[in-house]
């Protein structure tokens, strides 16, 4: 297919168009005042802390990932720490992650004393490679994260059969995923438990910082509660030390009225990844850029659209994106095995882990994005390209 290429001349949008990455003002825009409405009512119940609101939430979230339990928490990464202090992680003990992720996924273990295990990911859908995850695997093992990046699940199949076989406790960080399954099981019920955050960038994302846990393990649910309130049951009796990590009914309030858009902002964010690949393709940009893809068995729900490009080309695009206005980011920059904090672990290298933190880019991808901002992001990346093959056939001319 030929590549079409605009000129600045060419461009119908204008050099001065801005395209965030992360549509959270339009989509507060669109829900202000039932969001007012809802806040209004909590401020009114002087019920500010769990309380009503935040059982409602706990009940519709556990619903919607199918699972029996759900407990609302401060945070994403408070999410993961309680977990692993319900499930009694502690020192002496290992637990396996990716190195590819935010840095909570491996803060928690290390929190608590655990040894933080660093393993590498699979390049097509940045997820745990389940064949490096067994090679990890010591009898000091305890736990395993994998982490359902950018919105679609890792090989719970595989990582459950492999949990099961070694007698393994599986905590999914979902702090991304909400809405995602793999072969129609939701994110958050493939494992012992899944962690979810609500802070403003994700799909489902509050007016600050929360955190769910969802589990089936009745006994489970009861010790997230029991920690999340300074291990205290009944009041001012004590039986675990705990911390305070828990959900502000104003903010499950917000979470309540969103909830009830999750659906179509999901279906909105798949028309977005469909159109970006179209756009690609007719652009002729598809044997430069690497597209992301859904796998096998997995409904992806797209909270980051993630590209691959040359690594030599990686930084060059992103500034020259940023001179045409369109907002990107690089999630991560710097592999968590590679961060200084964790230098004492040792980990080696992690080839796949480290190729990612070179090549990748987000692009704009949120439920409120325009099909003609795409169309100009896609545009913008044309331009680059371009550029660089004029220049480089100059410089050998």
């Amino acid at each position: 297919m030929t590549r079409q290429t605009p000129t600045p001349q060419e461009n119908p949008f204008g050099p001065a168009r801005q395209v965030p990455l992360v549509g959270i003002a339009r989509e507060t825009q669109e829900l202000q005042q039932p969001l007012i409405d809802a806040l209004v009512q909590v401020v009114r119940s002087g019920r500010f802390v769990l309380g009503p609101v935040v059982e409602q939430l706990e009940r519709e979230i556990a619903q919607l990932v199918g699972v029996k339990h759900a407990v609302g928490c401060a945070s994403g990464s408070d999410a993961l720490l309680l977990a692993l202090m319900a499930l009694d992680v502690g020192p002496g003990d290992e637990v396996i992650v990716p190195s590819y992720t935010f840095f909570a996924t491996a803060s928690a273990p290390w929190r608590l004393g655990a040894r933080v295990v660093f393993a590498d990911i699979e390049p097509e859908g940045y997820t745990l490679d389940v064949d490096d995850v067994a090679r990890r695997i010591t009898p000091r093992t305890k736990a395993i994260i994998p982490v359902h990046l950018f919105g679609q699940c890792a090989d719970m199949v595989r990582l459950r059969q492999l949990a099961q076989e070694h007698r393994l406790h599986l905590i999914e960080d979902a702090a991304q995923a909400i809405g995602a399954a793999m072969e129609g099981a939701g994110a958050g019920s493939l494992g012992t438990a899944g962690c979810f955050s609500f802070y403003p960038t994700k799909n489902l994302g509050g007016l600050g910082d929360g955190g769910m846990i969802t589990t089936d393990d009745a006994h489970l649910a009861q010790r997230l509660r029991l920690f999340r309130l300074h291990g205290m049951q009944p009041r001012y009796h004590h039986s675990v030390v705990g911390i305070n990590s828990r959900l502000d009914a104003l903010q499950a309030a917000a979470l309540l009225v969103k909830l009830r858009r999750l659906p179509h902002w999901t279906a909105r964010r798949q028309e977005n990844a469909a159109r970006y690949r179209q756009l690609f393709q007719q652009y002729g940009l598809t044997d430069w850029v690497r597209l992301p893809v859904t796998l096998r068995g997995r409904t992806h729900v797209w909270n980051q659209y993630v590209i691959r490009v040359p690594a030599e080309h990686r930084d060059a695009l992103r500034a020259h994106l940023a001179q045409c206005g369109v907002s990107t980011e690089i999630y991560y920059p710097v592999p968590l095995h590679q961060q200084p904090c964790f230098a004492s672990l040792a980990a080696g290298r992690l080839p796949e882990t480290e190729r990612a933190a070179r090549e990748t880019i987000a692009l704009p991808a949120f439920a409120h994005l325009e099909p003609e901002e795409q169309q100009y992001v896609v545009q913008s990346i044309a331009q680059y390209v371009e550029l660089h093959s004029r220049g480089k056939a100059e410089a050998a001319a």
